[in-house]
């Protein structure tokens, strides 16, 4: 699609002279683990519902997250950054999450899909914001990195607006209990 970011293998030279290293490392560390957590969730949304009706729409999903990961591994290399060394527990809680909301049917599911992808994109405009208020000529490649994806999982959201999210048994009680484990993953993410 127009404007859409190139998935190429990230340069190896980048320039880590002058980049903000607590900020740098916080933002790669956090999003890794991020794009870990929502590859782990749909395998388990997978692994329930990939033989039903809804299967194929999580599978593309699934694909943009695992283009997703794959880029935030190769910043990793190129930036030094350390994963977060929660990786194990996330691998689990991602998948059971999403194992879990699937066996509410599609429409837990799509919930699941809803709350999460809110809360990454709000997360990915913070650390816009952050990167344009540091330096957005020195953070281009970065900004345009998390404003693709930011848009990749708003997309994800509508999607999961649009088959019946909010039908789901107890949604706003679900949406928010989803929400606040994602608050506690990024902020242990992007510490530990």
């Amino acid at each position: 699609p127009a404007g859409a970011v190139s998935l190429r293998r990230c340069s190896t030279r980048v320039t880590l002279e002058g980049v903000n290293r607590p900020v740098i490392d916080r933002i790669i560390r956090v999003d890794h683990a991020g794009e870990y957590g929502a590859n782990r969730i749909y395998a388990g949304q997978m692994a329930v519902l990939g033989r039903s009706s809804v299967g194929p729409i999580i599978q593309q999903m699934w694909n943009q997250e695992k283009d997703h990961l794959k880029k935030f591994n190769e910043l990793m290399v190129a930036y030094r950054v350390r994963p977060t060394v929660l990786l194990p527990f996330w691998n689990v809680a991602g998948f059971v999450l999403g194992a879990g909301s699937a066996l509410l049917g599609r429409k837990g599911a799509m919930a699941c899909t809803v709350a999460v992808e809110e809360s990454i994109s709000d997360h990915y405009n913070s650390q816009i914001r952050t990167l344009m208020e540091e330096d957005p000529e020195k953070y281009k490649e970065l900004l345009q990195i998390i404003k693709q994806f930011r848009d990749d999982e708003r997309e994800h959201h509508d999607i999961g607006l649009e088959h019946d999210a909010e039908a789901a048994p107890a949604y706003s009680v679900l949406k928010t209990a989803i929400q606040l484990g994602c608050k506690a993953a990024i902020f242990l993410s992007e510490r530990i």
